[in-house]
C-alpha cells in the first residue's frame, strides 16, 4: 500500500511539471495575432484548420492525470487505517508497565537530618549599609 501511493505521489509531481512546462511552451491567444497579415499558420502541427494543436492536446492529457492521480491521493490518504479523526498523537501513546514491587510503597515519614547547620550571625563579616542622607527641604 505503501509503495502504490508513493507511486502515485511520484506521477502526479510529474504531471504537474509537465503541465507547467506545456503551458509556457504555448503561444498565447495575442501570438495568433500576425497570421491574419499573412505571418504563416499561426504555431500550429498540422496547419492552420484545426484551433487545438499537439501541445493543448498533451496539456490535456497532463491534466487528467493529474486530476485522477489527486483523487487516488485522496482515497488513499482518507482510508489509511492509522488516520483517526478525532484522535491525536498522544492518543496512540502507551505507557511502559513497571515492574511489581518497584516504587509501589510511600515512605509515610520524611526524616531529617541529625545535625542542621546553624545560621550564620547577622553581624559576621558583613558591611553594614551606608545611611541616606536627609533629602533637603524645598525652598520656598
Amino acid at each position: 500500500m505503501n509503495v502504490l501511493f508513493n507511486l502515485i505521489v511520484v506521477v502526479q509531481v510529474v504531471s504537474a511539471l509537465a503541465i507547467i512546462g506545456l503551458v509556457l511552451v504555448q503561444h498565447g491567444k495575442g501570438a495568433d495575432m500576425g497570421a491574419a497579415f499573412g505571418s504563416g499558420a499561426s504555431g500550429s502541427l498540422f496547419g492552420a484548420s484545426g484551433s487545438s494543436n499537439f501541445l493543448s492536446k498533451s496539456t490535456a492529457v497532463a491534466a487528467g492525470i493529474f486530476f485522477a492521480s489527486t483523487l487516488a491521493l485522496a482515497y488513499f490518504g482518507s482510508n489509511r487505517p492509522h488516520a483517526s479523526v478525532g484522535g491525536g498523537v498522544m492518543d496512540r501513546v502507551t505507557v511502559p508497565a513497571k515492574p511489581a514491587g518497584a516504587g509501589d510503597a510511600v515512605p509515610a515519614t520524611v526524616t531529617a537530618p541529625a545535625t542542621v547547620p546553624a545560621a550564620p550571625a547577622a553581624t559576621q563579616d558583613v558591611p553594614a549599609a551606608p545611611a541616606q542622607a536627609p533629602a533637603p527641604a524645598p525652598a520656598k
